[in-house]
């Protein structure tokens, strides 16, 4: 696999840091409850990890702005007590992590989940030590857009883009995302995005494994 020096790593936190599929759906189905849309099978909730809650919840399930903020609301009434705390790492990422941050890089998250709620998940599951930055979206639902929060922790970071720099991802809006913000990208398999799905957007380099992503960066 052809190594890259890139100084600068950004990491999407669900579906490529954590295992947040118990913490994100059981939330997502206690919002629905509140409008009285029954979904018993938590799978087929696992469309919402990686997109912007709101996004999500306007394309599948027809919600209007109003409703969508409503939904939001109940979302996280779930998720800052019960769903923050069902959340696992993926195995040897943690490994990772340190190796990447031993031999130099720089290290941050983008997330489209909120800041608050992100640096909450990392302290947690004892990541947090490894990041220079933690950028998500803001609790007031701007800065939802995943290039958005790219080009911001770097401008906030003072690092000009360049081809230093790589997003990983596990969906599409991770690779969209770093398109748009003229990076390069990895997008990785073994979270909730599917093969043609990451394709389709070209990615610089695809990751089957986390051991895949080490070969590409050391």
């Amino acid at each position: 696999m052809i190594n890259k020096n890139y100084n600068v790593v950004l990491f999407d936190l669900d579906g490529t840091l954590t295992d947040s599929k118990v913490g994100i759906t059981k939330s997502v189905k206690y919002a629905l409850n509140y409008f009285g849309i029954a979904e018993p099978c938590l799978n087929n909730l696992e469309k919402f990890i990686g997109p912007s809650l709101r996004d999500s919840f306007m394309e599948f399930y027809g919600f209007n702005e109003e409703d969508a903020r409503k939904a939001i609301e109940k979302y996280r009434e779930y998720y800052s007590v019960k769903g923050i705390l069902e959340n696992t790492v993926y195995p040897y990422i943690p490994e990772l992590l340190n190796n990447l941050h031993t031999a130099g890089k720089t290290l941050m998250v983008a997330t489209s989940k909120p800041t608050v709620f992100a640096e909450k998940v990392l302290s947690n599951l004892d990541l947090l030590k490894y990041f220079s930055r933690i950028t998500g979206s803001n609790l007031d639902g701007s800065r939802i857009e995943k290039h958005e929060v790219i080009e911001f922790v770097l401008r906030e970071s003072n690092m000009p883009i360049d081809d230093s720099i790589v997003m990983i991802g596990d969906r599409k809006h991770d690779i969209v995302g770093a398109n748009k913000a003229g990076i390069d990208s990895i997008g990785v398999l073994y979270g909730y995005g599917s093969l043609e799905e990451l394709e389709m957007h070209k990615p610089t380099y695809i990751a089957n494994t986390v051991s895949d992503i080490e070969c590409i960066l050391l």
